[in-house]
């Protein structure tokens, strides 16, 4: 492996991840790139009219993206390969009503979305980011613009181990009052009320009146970076599940027409059950399908022909920690791409599914490994199992092996990322 190369492709992912620190912003992002390669908008709310060869893209509450290319052969027996990866990850919504006031200090209250790591978010520089929704002539359709304060406004601190001598023996963290994050003194500028929505205003150039809600969430003010002895890991926030959203990007983009369709999916909120008109569990993903196939019978022979990769973060072997993982079938960071397993189908990998996998990475030319939790723990879900339940299709888990998965931040290989890349692009070749 070309480990300088390697390195290029891996800082091209972080400051794709750096530029997304919400999955608004993921999603624009997105959408801008495949705008200057050609890809055409569609609305939901608008009649379709694709044809052969033709790049499209549809996009759901600005936080989930769906895009294909449309191949030139028999679209029903050829199915659809495609891969899938959600935008959102762990971190801290801001409330409504969010100012508090207490010792001095202006507090904003917060809750927790997904399932953060708290305390890794303990005494680090946090800044804000999220979509802004805004009076306009449509009572309907509300103007949304995103925002995005660099600067490290906000920070929760620690308690002194002096008042809590048990903190390194484990302590229980209430989220609605331990995890607060401080905004500053009570000075002029904070005296008064309002300040986040003053600060809103300020960075839209708006009014208080055109603000109608917000969705906003604190993220780490600190950039994605290299660390290890030789540069060979990769530190950074919301590698889970951004990193996959990156690869199967690149390897999207760089696809020529084929003879089937080809197909990205990343909806938001898998984080949190997916129960959402724009998470999985929707009807979006199959709505659109069956809005390319000319008929049922068409549909549904092309969901008998299709291949589904459900790309989410695996998690690798903790040396810290060796005794948390199966005796047997266990991970590492560099060690390649990660099939993941659940007896219970928490995972939609089965047989089928993992032989299709397999045969791939063999074809790719790189090496995979495989997961699965110990008998005795309750591991997490994805969005495959859901995806093959709704369109009965043919769908495999995987992912990248990460350390540290719902940290503040998490940690990679770089080799890791060039196997992915090198996968992904044999799989839409």
């Amino acid at each position: 492996m070309d480990m300088e190369n390697a390195k290029v492709n891996a800082r091209d992912m972080l400051e794709f991840i750096d530029f997304s620190p919400t999955p608004y912003h993921a999603v624009s992002g997105i959408s801008e790139r495949l705008t200057a390669q050609g890809f055409e908008h569609l609305s939901e709310n608008e009649i379709w009219n694709t044809e052969i060869g033709g790049k499209y893209f549809v996009r759901k509450n600005d936080s989930s993206l769906l895009a294909f290319i449309i191949g030139n052969g028999d679209l029903a027996r050829e199915g659809i390969r495609a891969i899938c990866a959600h935008t959102d990850s762990p971190s801290f919504i801001i409330k409504p009503n969010c100012e508090m006031r207490a010792g001095g200090y202006l507090k904003l209250n917060t809750a927790p979305y997904g399932g953060p790591i708290m305390n890794t978010w303990f005494d680090r520089s946090l800044a804000i980011a999220g979509q802004v929704s805004l009076q306009s002539n449509d009572t309907y359709a509300p103007q949304k613009d995103l925002i995005n304060f660099f600067d490290p406004l906000l920070v929760i601190p620690n308690l002194a181990i002096h008042m809590n001598r048990e903190v390194n023996n484990g302590v229980k963290i209430n989220p609605q009052s331990d995890t607060l994050p401080l905004a500053g003194f009570i000075n002029r500028e904070l005296e008064r009320d309002n300040y986040l929505e003053r600060l809103i205003c300020s960075n839209l150039n708006c009014s208080a009146d055109d603000i109608l809600d917000f969705d906003l969430r604190l993220y780490e003010q600190h950039w994605g970076n290299f660390t290890g002895c030789n540069d060979e890991f990769i530190s950074s926030g919301r590698l889970d599940d951004l990193w996959m959203v990156y690869a199967a990007m690149e390897a999207f983009v760089n696809a020529e027409v084929g003879a089937g369709i080809k197909m990205v999916y990343f909806p938001d909120n898998e984080e949190i059950g997916s129960m959402t008109s724009h998470g999985a569990h929707s009807a979006f993903l199959e709505n659109c399908i069956k809005r390319i196939y000319e008929n049922h019978e068409d549909y549904c022979r092309a969901m008998a022909n299709s291949f589904f990769i459900s790309a989410d973060l695996a998690h690798a072997q903790n040396p810290n920690y060796m005794d948390k993982d199966d005796p047997t079938t266990k991970a590492i960071l560099g060690g390649g791409p990660v099939l993941k397993y659940s007896a219970s189908q928490r995972y939609a990998t089965n047989a089928t599914t993992a032989a299709i996998f397999a045969a791939l990475c063999k074809k790719a030319q790189v090496p995979m490994q495989k997961y699965i939790t110990r008998s005795d723990v309750l591991g997490g879900g994805t969005i495959g199992s859901i995806m093959a339940a709704n369109l009965g299709t043919r769908v495999v888990d995987m992912g990248a092996p990460v350390l540290a998965m719902h940290s503040i931040r998490e940690l990679g290989a770089v080799a890791d990322n060039e196997y992915v890349l090198k996968l992904f692009n044999t799989f839409f070749a």
